[in-house]
């Protein structure tokens, strides 16, 4: 089932280091047939506090999304962005077509 990182970022030092960080990044989710579907891009909040740039990766099953976010090319590029830039991210695994609000009901 496809799952997806997801981030939101704040306080983005734009410099060097995130510059060799987004050139690098890509190289690192083609094993793990991760793609991006979110990238920035401007946000409408309509409820709640909602800050900083949504970026959201797609991978074919949590697992690949587990192994690219624990990978030796991953983790060499990572703290470049953690040094300049404060965030929360998470891996959530999708639903199946066709789901429904009331399918979490049991």
């Amino acid at each position: 089932m496809t799952a997806y990182a997801i981030a939101r970022l704040q306080d983005v030092t734009m410099g060097p280091e995130i510059v060799e960080y987004l050139e690098k990044i890509d190289a690192t989710l083609a094993p793990y047939g991760g793609r991006y579907l979110i990238h920035g891009g401007p946000t409408e909040v309509l409820e709640g506090n909602w800050q900083g740039d949504t970026i959201m990766l797609g991978f074919p099953g949590l697992e690949q999304a587990r192994a690219w976010y624990r990978s030796e090319a991953y983790r060499r590029i990572l703290p470049l962005r953690t040094a300049n830039a404060v965030g929360d991210v998470i891996l959530v695994e999708g639903v199946e077509e066709g789901h429904r609000g009331v399918d979490i009901l049991g």
